[in-house]
Parts: C-alpha cells; structure tokens; sequence
C-alpha cells in the first residue's frame, strides 16, 4: 500500500463520510473550512471578531505510549490530548491535521486506529484538514485549531490573590495506571483494573467545560504533566502562589476507597494526585464570589469539578493537609529531557 492511498483509504475517505459539510455551523459566527484534507493546504474562512487557539502535540512510541496499545484507543488519545489544550483555552474545535511517522503501512493497525481518532472527531465536530505521513519509527504529530470570541480566552497570566482553585473531575488515576501498566502495582479487583486502564487510554478533553468557564475563570491550564507542575506554570505566568489541600486533591478520585488501596499510606496516595500526570483534566482559578456560577458550569458541562486551595500572596505552592498544617514536598512538573 502507498502512501497516497494510505491517506485515501483510511483519512480521507472516512472523513468525508463523517463531515459531509465543512460549515461547523451555519452562521457567521463560526468559521467554515472551505477545503479540508486532499488538497496542499487546507483553506479556512474565520469569521469577525473570533479569535484562533492553535495547539501541537508529539506521541512517541515508548516515550508517550506502549508498544502494544490498542490503536483504537490510540486514535483516541492522539486527538484528545490535543483537544485537551484547546479546552484549557475555552475554545471551540474547528479542525486538526495529522503527520504520521510509521514503520509500514499495516492496514490491520491503521484501521482501528483511524476509527478511534475520527470517532472522537465527529463527537466534537473537529475535522481532519490534511497532514503528512512518512515511513520511520512510530510517531504521531498533531495540531488542533480551534476559536474563541475576541478576547474571551482562558490563559495561565490571570490568577489573583483570593482566587479558588479547582480541578476537574478525578487527578491522578492516569499516573496509577501506567504503574498497573508496567507492572509495578497490581490490582487484585478487574473492574479498578480496567477503569484505570480506560483512564490513562481514553481521556476526555473538557471542552464543554472549558467553554463554560469563558468569563468565570481567571486561569486556566490542561493537566497533563502533573498537578504541582502544572499549576505551577499558572503560578508563574500570574506572580502568585498558592495553598493547596492534599485531602481535596485525593478526595477528587473514589479509587482510593478500594480496600487494597485504602491500606496505602496517605503519603502513597497523595503521590499520584499531587504529581501524576496524563490526566488531561483542567485546572483553573475563579474568584470565591462565583462558586455558584464555576459549580453551574459544571452542571452545565456535566463536569464534575472539585475546589483543592486558594492563590495567595507570594510564589510557589503551599502543600498542606485537611487541618491546614503544612506538608513538605519536593514534587516537580515532569520534563521529558530531565527524566
């Protein structure tokens, strides 16, 4: 199989069956994709007074995933990291390309994997546009494009002293599960098993979220190098700091009421949610006079959220426990060049 017909066969074909129309919507207000994949470049027409919100992401067999992933569930994943970043930005998807490095065209692989990315695609009406695939060691690059009315992006720089911090829905289960994955913890019940399996496999990008957190939130960032890391790029973005709860942080997952990981350590739990990453939930700020307004777009979104400390005065993170004394910590972001 060549690598034109590759495209045509599992990409082009397929996307064409699922966004016969290239309008995301019918009013000017959104932005029409007036040629998508097939042709050199894809053509897109923005509309006035929005805004682009454009994201990259690199998979690595060996780095990012194992080499014996489903490839559906790849598919899957290679989108929603990126649409993830598109969430913590409160945009709206419009569409992605794909640059594929592959080591041959398997067509019982591409199959299913191209069927897991242009599944969750359709779900958020975000089109493939084009890309590029050639033949090396198994590698996925993507780049979203989304758009956000003029001046209602969520950033990392808007974080004030007195401002709520929240997370949402659970932190730290994807990190648990690459160590149920190597085999470093096993997991007697099957059913936590494959519920931390389908974490770290199949996340959710929080767009419906991220949109309806337009106006709320002052900051805002995708989990998905670790909580401590992460929010503390909003820190520094904003010149803030923070106290966080380690018992908020750990209250937001329920495995931890499982008998064989309830007899962990507190300081074992607290570990994966506090430093744990692969999450690709969000994190952000949002002053305390709207609780009401974060805890209805979370309704709204059917999101869960969970409010875990408070920006303060300062830098760096304050670590403390449900009492409010202080917990030392030396927990960093991950960083692929330092691990």
């Amino acid at each position: 199989m060549g690598e034109f017909d590759l495209i045509q066969q599992f990409f082009q074909s397929r996307s064409r069956e699922l966004f016969p129309s290239f309008h995301a919507d019918g009013s000017a207000a959104f932005a029409q994709i007036v040629q998508g994949i097939g042709d050199d470049c894809a053509i897109v027409q923005p509309p006035a007074a929005m805004q682009w919100a454009i994201s990259s992401d690199m998979l690595v067999q060996g780095r990012h995933f194992l080499p014996d992933c489903d490839p559906y569930r790849l598919g899957h994943k290679a989108l929603a990291v990126n649409l993830s970043d598109l969430a913590a930005a409160g945009a709206q998807p419009l569409g992605f390309t794909l640059a594929m490095a592959l080591p041959a065209a398997d067509a019982a692989w591409l199959a299913p994997f191209s069927e897991g990315l242009l599944a969750l695609a359709a779900e958020h009406r975000c089109p493939l546009l084009g890309g590029d695939t050639t033949k090396g060691p198994l590698t996925l690059s993507i780049t979203v494009f989304g758009q956000i009315p003029a001046g209602q992006a969520l950033l990392r720089s808007g974080a004030n002293v007195g401002d709520d911090i929240y997370v949402s829905g659970c932190v730290g289960e994807a990190r648990l599960a690459l160590d149920v994955q190597l085999g470093h913890v096993p997991i007697d019940n099957p059913v936590l098993r494959q519920h931390l399996i389908d974490r770290i496999e199949m996340p959710q990008p929080r767009l419906a979220l991220g949109q309806a957190l337009r106006g709320l939130a002052t900051a805002a960032i995708d989990l998905s190098d670790g909580l401590m890391g992460d929010l503390g790029h909003i820190l520094s973005a904003s010149g803030v700091g923070a106290q966080v709860v380690a018992d908020a942080v750990r209250q937001t997952s329920t495995i931890w009421h499982d008998p064989q990981l309830a007899a962990w350590s507190l300081e074992r739990q607290n570990h994966y949610g506090l430093s744990g990453g692969d999450d690709y939930e969000l994190a952000f700020t949002a002053p305390a006079s709207l609780r009401e307004q974060v805890a209805h777009a979370a309704r709204q979104s059917h999101t869960p959220v969970h409010r875990i400390g408070q920006i303060v005065a300062g830098e760096g993170i304050e670590l403390r426990d449900a009492h409010g004394n202080a917990l030392p910590h030396a927990i960093r972001s991950f960083d692929h060049f330092n691990e």
